[in-house]
């Protein structure tokens, strides 16, 4: 089998191989990777957040990934780092920050039904439990093979 040259392909790779059993080695390998890009290059910069939020180092992750989407993050990474750089406000904490950014991802976002189940799980954690759980069956509603109108009028009723 042929190593992958292309650097996307190469960052694939890791994360295919990633062990968060082994932290040393995941930041090594991830180091020599963005090693191979300019620096504050916004790319390099997401995924370097991403192995820190992989490895529990949430905190670390945070400004990593709000540097990324300053530097001009695009395409379907920057939608995964507002997406992980929520994740990871709401696990430090940050819940009211983090439902923000989540309420900010458009309808017409590819991943707008995973910010939608990651803004379920923020509400709930601030506590407003009604809001989550409407969100969450919001989100579900139009993927239902029946009952989809039902779920929507009970989800309308919460609140």
């Amino acid at each position: 089998m042929t190593p992958p040259v292309d650097w996307d392909e190469r960052v694939a790779a890791f994360w295919e191989q990633a062990d968060d059993a082994d932290p040393d080695a995941a930041i090594a390998a991830m180091r020599a990777l963005i090693a191979d890009r300019p620096a504050d290059d916004p790319t390099a910069l997401y995924e370097w957040a991403s192995v820190h939020d992989f490895l529990g180092r949430e905190a670390d992750a945070v400004p990593l990934y709000r540097r990324a989407l300053d530097r001009g993050l695009a395409g379907a990474r920057r939608s995964q780092a507002v997406i992980q750089l929520a994740s990871s406000l709401r696990n430090v904490g940050e819940v009211d920050e983090a439902t923000a950014l989540l309420e900010g991802v458009p309808a017409t976002d590819p991943l707008h039904a995973s910010a939608r189940a990651f803004l379920a799980l923020a509400l709930h954690d601030a506590g407003r439990h009604s809001d989550a759980l409407r969100t969450a069956l919001d989100t579900l509603a139009p993927h239902l093979p029946a009952y989809r109108r039902s779920i929507s009028d009970y989800a309308a009723e919460l609140g």
